[in-house]
């Protein structure tokens, strides 16, 4: 599938675009400055944009009010029509957020309910109402919250009613915006056998329709499958290559990849494709994790040279820091323009040897060499072999392993590596090594 050779490029657009937390109810056209920044796009080397929600909401984007109309603080339909076409004729292909397990309060249907109550012809839309109880917000009935939140009101995805409006603004997306995929928010929390009618009609809009699922913990095969998603987030991997970098324990990372992909039989998730990533919009920008700066373009040569298909948070391939602890919106911010640094330009000769590569897309992990401070593992598809190495020590390291060949190119710089008497790697270095 398209997705499994794709390099991700992941946009918050309401804080991107710098638009009010609240929704004000004023029309600006901020969406088009995406246009501006398709040359960046593709300088990264990105051939996919993930947008989180677009669509009508009450304040951050996932209380939807409106499924079929984009968000007025970012524009019009005509306008997000706009963009995508553009990111279409640059070959960019583009997912978007679907938020299905729960709406907001500014919903049309549950604004039905809290005006008609048990005459409300939506009043099954919704999971578990009750007109004999109340919510925090003293409606004097009540309702489900996605965990607890009230201002998210849980659908209820058993209701034909609910589904057929779901696929009904899913099939004006595809036919409106072209769109080629979607990524599930909470997958982990929606009915299975939505999931399963879900794939069924979105596979029969477009057959290499991509559907990814937000996932967090458990067996990932459950949602991952033939039946139900393509792919989804790879949070299990997602602590260890940071805690990696700041332990000095690769032992952390690695084991997680064998448990996942690794050679042996026992292994999890052998020929899937995850979604990975050092951050979001949801976790602490990776800039402000790391203990040592230094480590910051070897966690993303680790995350583009593991199994799984590499995503990238507008501002981060930059360096941007921004810690959880100062709320989403300080994780979701507006900048003017793109910037350009070491860090760009090395995630972009990531992305172009990932893209060419078939053992990086398609190869299985296997383990060469592994210390606290480096490893080495090995890519391999249909002949073609990759050897990942990453030395986030200060000194020079050389690591001694059965590699099968004397010589190779280095995938990220283009320069012959001769280690026929081991592999040397320079202090804080990453390599791609193409035998």
């Amino acid at each position: 599938m398209w997705a499994d050779e794709s390099v991700f490029y992941q946009i918050y657009p309401l804080g991107f675009c710098g638009a009010p937390y609240e929704n004000d109810g004023v029309l600006q056209h901020r969406i088009l400055k995406v246009n501006n920044w398709i040359d960046h796009i593709l300088d990264l080397g990105a051939n996919a944009i993930y947008f989180s929600p677009v669509f009508e909401s009450d304040t951050h984007g996932y209380n939807t009010r409106d499924y079929q109309k984009i968000d007025c603080r970012l524009g019009t339909n005509e306008d997000f029509k706009e963009v995508c076409d553009n990111l279409h004729k640059n070959g960019i292909k583009v997912v978007l957020d679907g938020v299905f397990n729960h709406v907001g309060r500014g919903f049309f249907a549950f604004e039905d309910v809290l005006k008609n109550r048990e005459n409300s012809p939506y009043r099954y839309w919704f999971q578990n109402i009750s007109f004999e109880g109340n919510s925090t917000y003293n409606d004097g009935l009540w309702y489900e919250g996605w965990e607890g939140n009230y201002d998210l009101v849980k659908l209820n995805l058993k209701n034909d009613e609910v589904v057929n409006y779901l696929f009904d603004s899913i099939k004006k997306w595809v036919e409106e915006f072209d769109i080629d995929g979607l990524r599930l928010d909470v997958a982990y929390c929606l009915d299975w056998d939505f999931i399963k009618r879900l794939r069924s009609f979105c596979k029969g809009l477009k057959p290499d329709f991509w559907l990814m699922g937000e996932t967090l913990h458990g067996d990932y095969n459950q949602l991952v499958n033939d039946a139900m998603l393509d792919s989804c987030t790879n949070y299990q991997c997602y602590k260890g290559l940071f805690s990696s970098f700041n332990s000095m324990n690769m032992f952390e990372i690695i084991h997680s990849l064998l448990r996942q992909f690794g050679p042996e039989e026992w292994t999890m998730y052998k020929g899937k494709h995850f979604f990975n990533f050092v951050d979001n919009h949801d976790v602490t920008r990776v800039a402000s994790i790391l203990n040592n700066e230094k480590h910051l373009p070897l966690i993303y040569a680790l995350m583009y040279g593991m199994p799984g298909i590499p995503c990238v948070y507008y501002g981060s391939e930059w360096g941007t820091k921004a810690d959880k602890s100062q709320g989403d919106p300080a994780l979701r911010p507006c900048f003017d323009e793109p910037v350009s640094n070491e860090l760009t330009k090395f995630i972009s000769k990531l992305s172009k040897a990932h893209k060419e590569s078939k053992a990086l897309n398609y190869g299985g992990f296997l383990s060469k060499v592994l210390t606290n401070k480096q490893c080495v593992f090995e890519r391999n598809c249909d002949g073609d072999r990759v050897f990942v190495a990453i030395n986030a020590d200060e000194n020079e390291y050389t690591a001694h392993a059965d590699y099968q060949s004397g010589c190779g190119i280095d995938l990220i710089t283009g320069d012959k590596v001769d280690f026929g008497g081991g592999l040397t790697m320079p202090p804080y270095s990453a390599m791609f090594i193409q035998v």
